[in-house]
């Protein structure tokens, strides 16, 4: 994962500090690609130690085509619960009570989440992100897309057109998140299957060592279902930026040696993409440095 230290540092040197949508400015650099061959290991991050319970669940959740954060709740998945718990405060007039990273923010937040994990009208009411990757993947406009390009896989693998796209421009405004991983393309050689995602907005030091190991995660996945060995994936990086209250972190990170990286073995008998399970998934030889905690930028 030196491509990934390496992203690091070009921005930490190279990059221009500019303000952003969340009031927390970052430094940026754009336009970057990264190469992760699946043959030498599963790309995730050994610099920090990743949740990759999350990983899994919300990648399930995407396949799934769902879009409420009750699944990954009940889960023990966090990672998407700031964006409706915002959304939330708005609605109710409660922004200036809970100021952003506030503790009595935090404090309502935990129960904001208690009820959509209990409370179903609540969630169905609360805990929708509107047509997100999972709406788009499955159903854009009426054509499943992540159905299509699995059968375009199996019976037309020169095709150049194997694409599954999240950037719907007339559902974004009813998008808690307009995509940042937006577009990805499959290709097929010498029995071998390769996937290159473009994601417009890097969050490098949180979000960026995330998508590598979901995509990478995805491209096994679909390897398998469509009969091929997995082949390399390419992440294509648009606004590629560290937040300026995560410079301290990517400092640290920075001062670490990577270490090998881990296997990931997959289920044999799942054969269709819908039927995988967390259960599924197993990671061997996994010795990552401790984990390096950060705030995320809503």
């Amino acid at each position: 994962m030196k491509q990934y230290l390496d992203l690091l540092k070009k921005i930490m040197d190279e990059g221009v500090d500019k303000s952003d949508r969340t009031g927390v400015g970052t430094r940026s650099v754009f336009g970057a690609q990264a190469r992760f061959d699946l043959s030498e290991g599963f790309p995730l991050l050994t610099t920090k130690k990743m949740f990759l319970k999350a990983i899994i669940h919300e990648l399930i959740w995407f396949v799934k085509g769902d879009t409420n954060i009750k699944y990954l709740v009940d889960n023990g998945v966090r990672i998407w619960n700031e964006w409706p718990y915002q959304k939330y405060l708005e609605t109710n007039g409660w922004v200036e009570k809970y100021p952003k990273y506030t503790p009595e923010w935090e404090e309502k937040m935990a129960g904001f989440v208690e009820n959509i994990k209990n409370d179903a009208q609540f969630a169905k009411q609360w805990g929708e992100l509107g047509p997100v990757y999972g709406k788009q993947w499955r159903d854009f406009g009426g054509v499943d897309q992540l159905k299509d390009v699995i059968e375009r896989i199996k019976t037309k693998p020169n095709d150049r057109r194997m694409i599954v796209s999240a950037w719907n421009p007339p559902e974004i405004p009813q998008m808690a998140l307009p995509p940042c991983h937006l577009l990805f393309q499959f290709y097929v050689a010498n029995g071998k299957l390769s996937l290159q995602m473009y994601q417009r907005s890097c969050d490098t030091f949180l979000g960026v060592p995330f998508n590598i190991a979901s995509y990478s995660l995805l491209l096994m996945m679909i390897a398998q279902v469509t009969g091929l060995q997995p082949g390399t994936f390419v992440h294509v990086y648009g606004d590629l930026h560290i937040y300026t209250n995560h410079f301290g972190q990517v400092k640290e990170q920075l001062s670490r040696q990577p270490k090998k990286l881990p296997t990931m073995k997959i289920n044999p008998a799942v054969k269709n993409i819908e039927d995988f399970v967390f259960e599924d998934f197993t990671l061997e030889g996994y010795d990552p440095h401790p984990t390096i905690k950060a705030p995320i930028a809503v």
